[in-house]
């Protein structure tokens, strides 16, 4: 076979390989494999153009093994003899000791100096510059014309076959980085909790971009969740809603990342702000429907006292009447402030009382020796605002109608399981008790909300004694 049609046929050959695959790697490693084996060369290398850089950078190879490199060699365009062909868009020959010519430019990690000859020809897509290629002997070797015509024409159609891996890369990266959005999209639509949020964002985002590890840091320095290890690069990019910082997502790697991954970080950093901004919302109207839950049971109770108070047969006095029905609505906006203080439904009892026993003492301006003794109790808060009143009405009136000492006991009985809640005085006893409204309030409260005994004792003074299931 004469040599233009084996030349031909190498032709054919390489690009039907080269064509045989969509994945940028394996082109490559084809490209390399192939144009050594047509030109019968001990050596092929492959650079690509990077053109943000405006750097050849080595990524196939035959003869040497690229994976093993440390670090891959780059060269700009004029810089070496395959910069210097790829600089000036045509093929450069040398037949021997290739390693002296002033162009040269060695490399650690690239024996090349074992090589007499090279040839290095751009590869050109329309035009443009897309890479460099070369091949090398380790025999001194004139090539001939027809060897750099198939060269440069393998070049040609390698350069179309790079493009169209690159368009299917980033294709593939785009889907990639879609598919992680949609993840972190659906993660934030689905929960309601913004912790399950936050470890989805994260953990989507050490995948997306091969992370070594994340984290969320909210506006306070908190950070939100970890994940992973830190590493020697590390990108910061902020949480904004509206103009405002309210965060940053912090992602760390052992290589640089590229513009196109921190553009996918950007839109990570974004989605993970409408998390955060989502999870207050709904928070928000949580506390809300909470807090208008509360109101308006507490109104409505404040309406029933209200009610019993007008039609109470003893409410001769319109201003004690009205000072009464104060302390009651006192009571209950204290145990709502407690609630709203704590952030959850439980009530701690002895905090509660000790606030209405200070509040009611200050009212009626008493002076009488007061001594209590609280355990701490919890009680849900619709319970807290029963007994709330429940003990105002008691030591109201222990403060009014007892004697000089008054005694506050809360506990639990072990044997029943119960909370008992008394008050003692050393007043004249039962009979003095006031048998209106407010006693009438006590044993409503005690039987229906708090699902108790109420119980009074005359024995040297008064002792009024609640006791309800914990």
């Amino acid at each position: 076979m004469d040599a233009p049609a084996r030349h031909l046929r190498l032709l054919t050959e390489t690009i039907a390989a080269v064509n045989s695959t969509l994945d940028l790697e394996e082109v490559l490693a084809l490209v390399a494999r192939k144009v050594a084996e047509a030109l019968d060369t001990e050596a092929c290398f492959v650079y690509l153009y990077d053109e943000a850089a405006d750097e050849l950078v080595l990524r196939a190879t035959h003869g040497t093994a690229v994976e093993a490199m440390t670090r891959r060699p780059k060269m700009r365009p004029g810089e070496g003899i395959t910069g210097s062909a790829a600089a000036e868009r045509a093929p450069i020959m040398i037949p021997a000791q290739a390693h002296l010519d002033p162009r040269f430019k060695g490399f650690q990690n690239l024996a090349e100096d074992q090589y007499e000859s090279i040839l290095a020809v751009p590869i050109l897509a329309r035009e443009k510059l897309a890479g460099a290629l070369n091949v090398r002997t380790v025999a001194p070797r004139e090539f001939t014309q027809d060897e750099i015509d198939l060269l440069l024409a393998i070049a040609a159609q390698v350069a179309q076959t790079i493009q169209h891996a690159k368009l299917y890369s980033d294709a593939q990266q785009r889907v990639v980085e879609l598919e992680a959005l949609a993840r972190i999209s659906e993660a934030v639509s689905e929960s309601l909790y913004l912790e399950e949020s936050l470890e989805a964002i994260v953990r989507t985002t050490v995948d997306a971009v091969g992370a070594t590890g994340a984290a969320l840091v909210l506006e306070d320095g908190k950070i939100a969740w970890p994940e992973g290890r830190a590493g020697s690069q590390a990108v910061r990019l902020p949480l904004r809603w509206k103009g405002r910082q309210i965060g940053e997502l912090v992602c760390d790697r052992d290589t640089p990342f590229t513009d196109q991954e921190r553009a996918l970080l950007s839109s990570i950093a974004h989605q993970a702000a409408v998390a955060l901004e989502h999870s207050r919302a709904v928070m928000r109207g949580v506390l809300a429907q909470e807090i208008h839950h509360r109101v308006k049971n507490n109104l409505q109770t404040v309406a029933s006292l209200l009610r019993l108070q007008a039609r109470s047969a003893d409410a001769g006095d319109p201003r004690k009447a009205l000072d009464d029905s104060a302390n009651r609505i006192l009571a209950i906006a204290a145990v709502h402030e407690v609630l709203t203080e704590r952030r959850h439904d439980d009530v701690e009892l002895s905090e509660l009382l000790d606030r209405l026993r200070a509040m009611l003492v200050q009212g009626l301006g008493s002076a009488k020796r007061i001594d209590a003794e609280l355990e701490p109790i919890s009680l849900a808060g619709n319970r807290a605002t029963a007994l709330a009143l429940v003990f105002s009405e008691l030591f109201q009136n222990a403060l009014e109608h007892g004697g000089e000492a008054i005694r506050i006991e809360l506990g639990r009985d072990p044997r029943t399981r119960s909370v008992r809640l008394s008050i003692t005085d050393d007043g004249p006893g039962v009979a003095e008790v006031p048998p209106g409204t407010g006693l009438s309030i006590v044993d409503a409260l005690v039987r229906d909300e708090l699902r108790g005994t109420l119980d009074l004792q005359s024995n040297g003074g008064l002792r009024v004694e609640v006791s309800f299931p914990a």
